[in-house]
């Protein structure tokens, strides 16, 4: 099974007062952080990166794809849409997340990537919400999903209503990653701030960024 990720980081970031892509976290910005991650949960296979129009991105490496939105503020079905045409000829199954989640566990994307052997969604579900920025999606699901945006429909959990979906209990995740770090995206400079201090990497840059974001 050929395996690809995809990155979403073209969100305007209103909450957090700044591009969260760009944010310092452990002397590098958040994005080649979970570029990192993704990478070491994949192995080999190729990243495409879903930017907006107009986004700036710190420098990244040559192997890694960036693709535009082709339409801002679509929310993440059509950054998901994006990602998936780019990998749609050299990957059968794509692990997605977005780039504000510095804490991901590659266990997790390799956890993940083993349910989705007879499913053409896996996505991890909690007592309240479903994760699909923490999920993997096979590459045949793109016609379902631009169905769905020519329907007028954005939401992801409309797709999972058209293919076949597992649910997975997030107890599965907590084998590989125990408080469940992985799920644990940053919205608010008070999430930013509390993802450093978990990770133990807050330095003078960080706490620079974090007191100029809790001032906004």
């Amino acid at each position: 099974m050929r395996t690809g990720g995809i990155i979403l980081c073209g969100g305007r970031s209103t909450r957090m007062g700044r591009d969260k892509a760009s944010l310092p976290f452990a002397g590098e910005p958040m994005l080649l952080r979970v570029l990192r991650q993704v990478q070491a949960g994949l192995g080999d296979g190729p990243v495409v990166i879903v930017a907006s129009s107009t986004q700036e991105l710190s420098p990244l490496p040559e192997t890694v794809r960036i693709v535009r939105d082709r339409r801002p503020d679509q929310g993440p079905l059509e950054g998901l849409a994006t990602g998936l045409q780019e990998l749609v000829d050299t990957a059968d199954v794509a692990f997605v997340t977005s780039c504000d989640v510095p804490l991901l566990n590659p266990a997790v994307i390799r956890l993940l990537l083993d349910e989705s052997l007879s499913w053409d969604a896996v996505v991890p579900q909690d007592e309240q919400y479903q994760h699909p920025l923490c999920a993997v999606y096979r590459t045949s699901t793109l016609t379902s999903i631009r169905r769905l945006l020519e329907a007028g429909e954005h939401r992801p959990r409309a797709l999972f209503q058209q293919v076949r979906t597992c649910f997975l209990p997030v107890d599965v995740l907590r084998t590989v990653d125990p408080q469940l770090l992985s799920l644990l995206n940053l919205n608010h400079p008070a999430e930013y701030e509390r993802a450093l201090a978990l990770a133990g990497m807050k330095n003078s840059v960080e706490s620079s960024e974090q007191e100029k974001l809790s001032g906004q």
